[in-house]
């Protein structure tokens, strides 16, 4: 997400980027001189802790980095009268769920990670101002090693996949969800600060439409731009209590993001149009 709103962002402004080499999160003091050396108009935070198995082993970690550090950028967003963008997560709900969820539907998080976001997402409405929340869901880039990427390693190496079928969510191209939050932005301005406050809250924002692991899998592997590479000849449907975790995963979460594209006047393409859009960079 980082490297995609460096680009997305760029047009419209002087940016200051900061990645792990620049700030280190974990040193609140140098966050807040960063803040107050930029002095500025909107602060966009990418950063979370989100190892969601170690988030169970570093729990003490993951409730810094998910849940003070973005209040702290909260806290000195308003000082500022500046504008605060920050990320959340499908993971605040249990999965219970049999349709899609809104940000009206009960937070219950299963795992250390979920709880450390949903604290942060309270901690930043407690310090109010200008802040908008993005619950987001499935994010993946072909930049990183997420599940996308796992999934073309894996075909590449095995001839049979046992893929989940019963977890269901909405995936999200991390350049999608950075393009939409530079829209968001680019409509701010130039007061960024009384247009969010008017519209501050938490919103859902992911790929359109929920799908499996299964049939996700089954789609990377279609656009696949190199599908003469895979090995891959059966697929195996699986449970997710298949794969013993430290930590639950909550198995339905889609998201309704009719919210955000009410408010906004923004949405995001359907999942697999994306994914093809990705696949075929």
């Amino acid at each position: 997400m980082g490297w995609e709103l460096n680009r997305t962002l760029a047009p419209l402004g002087e940016m200051y980027a900061f990645g792990p080499d620049e700030l280190d999160l974990i040193n609140i003091d140098a966050l807040v001189r960063a803040i107050h050396d930029v002095q500025p108009q909107v602060i966009v935070n990418a950063s979370a802790f989100t190892a969601v198995d170690q988030a169970e082993k570093e729990p003490d970690l993951a409730m810094l980095l998910n849940e003070k550090v973005p209040m702290v950028m909260a806290e000195e967003a308003r000082k500022l009268n500046a504008a605060f963008v920050h990320y959340s997560t499908d993971y605040v709900f249990d999965g219970t769920k049999t349709s899609a969820y809104t940000e009206e539907d009960r937070t219950n998080p299963l795992n250390v990670y979920g709880q450390s976001k949903l604290k942060g997402e309270q901690a930043i409405g407690q310090v109010g101002g200008a802040n908008v929340i993005l619950r987001t869901s499935w994010v993946y880039s072909l930049r990183g090693a997420g599940f996308v990427s796992k999934v073309l390693s894996w075909a590449r190496k095995q001839e049979t996949l046992k893929i989940v079928t019963d977890q269901v969510g909405s995936p999200t191209w991390a350049r999608m969800l950075a393009e939409a939050t530079a829209a968001m932005i680019a409509r701010s301005l130039p007061d960024a600060q009384a247009y969010f406050a008017e519209r501050n809250g938490v919103y859902h924002l992911g790929g359109a439409g929920g799908v499996s692991r299964f049939d996700f899998t089954r789609a990377i592997l279609e656009f696949d731009p190199r599908p003469q590479e895979q090995i891959v000849r059966n697929f195996e449907a699986a449970l997710t209590a298949d794969f013993p975790t430290p930590a639950l995963r909550p198995l339905f979460t889609e998201l309704d993001c009719s919210r955000f594209e009410r408010v906004f006047g923004l949405r995001l393409p359907d999942w697999k149009i994306a994914l093809q859009w990705a696949m075929g960079e």
